[in-house]
């Protein structure tokens, strides 16, 4: 997430960019500590090597082009961009996952552009996907919820963790395996009441598969601590959330073999509400104006259920979020705000009568 240097005219609020930055980071809390409830110290591990990469990262390139290392390090945004990023990556992944993926948000997706308010497409996401596509296999491995875990054995503890991340070595087996979103798009020829019964992560959990719900509850509070803040309007996840759940809902079908799945599964399983509430509220790569931030998060929404319902990929925010950056400037141009002192809007390309 990054936020525009100076105070534009759709801004929501006035806040310094360090303190927007900071509020951001102090909303993900909840979701982070029901990760690590969930899923061990992976994550925690995640964000602070991708925090390291990011600061060194931003220092480097800023340094190289004769600006003040303190000035813009001292925004925070880096660390919101390694912060979300290394929530997404799966726990316990190989650190040099982490370090690939942190400098393509630095240094490609943002420095290349020429900083913060300058970036045309999410940083964090855009690090995610490089790393989805080059290492499917590690990117694809989660760590076991708690409920699920064999009895008798338990997440890795801290310095194990940490040996794992920087060595390779593999855990126990029971520690890792498929997501929700995952288990349930490779069940096919199954009743999704079957997959509920059978499945350990939709018996064991008690709306979308267990420990995935309270995730996405954790990033919901934190969202809706943010927009009680006015760091952000609530147009844009509301337009997620409604696409998708209605999206869903549609294709429902009473949960046949060919269901996509419930509302209910695909609003508090994978990144659902961190994507709502902390990737497409990037005021720099998203649409301007609250009706086009609704036609934004509208687009995303339907974006993620097609992609989950007949893509390849069981998640789809990084991916939607993305196609939705290049549409950004295309929805801006037709739903710009009213010019003051006109009754008529205007299409960005227009030129205003003087």
């Amino acid at each position: 997430m990054a936020f525009k240097q100076v105070t534009s005219p759709h801004a929501h609020s006035a806040q310094k960019t360090s303190n927007v930055m900071q509020l951001v980071l102090l909303a993900t809390v909840p979701g982070l500590v029901a990760l690590t409830w969930q899923f061990g110290w992976g994550s925690i591990i995640n964000v602070l090597l991708a925090s390291i990469t990011a600061v060194v990262c931003e220092a480097a390139i800023v340094h190289l082009r004769g600006r003040s290392v303190a000035f813009y390090v001292s925004d925070y945004s880096a660390l919101v961009t390694a912060v979300l990023l290394g929530i997404a990556l799966p726990p316990l992944a190989p650190w040099w996952v982490i370090v690939v993926g942190t400098v393509f948000s630095i240094v490609i997706a943002k420095q290349l552009y020429g900083g913060l308010g300058y970036n045309p497409f999410n940083p964090a996401m855009v690090g995610y996907v490089v790393v989805l596509i080059s290492f499917p296999i590690q990117m694809t491995t989660w760590v076991t919820p708690l409920a699920l875990l064999p009895e008798g054995v338990s997440h890795p503890g801290l310095i194990e963790s940490l040996h794992i991340v920087f060595s390779g070595y593999t855990p126990a087996d029971g520690v890792t395996g498929a997501t929700p979103l995952d288990s349930f798009k490779h069940s096919s020829g199954l009743l999704v009441d079957q997959i509920y019964q059978r499945d350990p992560l939709f018996a064991q959990g008690i709306w979308a598969g267990a420990g995935w719900e309270w995730v996405n509850l954790g990033f919901l509070l934190g969202g809706l601590l943010l927009i009680a803040k006015r760091i952000f309007t609530w147009h844009g996840p509301v337009g997620m959330l409604g696409a998708l759940a209605l999206m869903s809902a549609l294709f429902w079908d009473s949960g046949s073999s060919t269901s996509p799945g419930s509302p209910v599964m695909h609003l508090l399983s994978g990144a659902t509400m961190l994507g709502a509430f902390f990737i497409l509220t990037d005021p720099v790569s998203s649409a301007v104006s609250n009706r086009g931030r609704l036609i934004y998060g509208i687009l995303i929404g339907l974006l993620v259920f097609i992609i989950r319902a007949w893509g390849n990929y069981p998640d789809a925010v990084a991916f939607a979020v993305l196609l939705a950056n290049f549409a950004a400037p295309f929805i801006d141009n037709y739903t710009l705000p009213r010019t003051y002192g006109h009754t008529d809007r205007r299409r960005a390309t227009e030129k205003e009568e003087g």
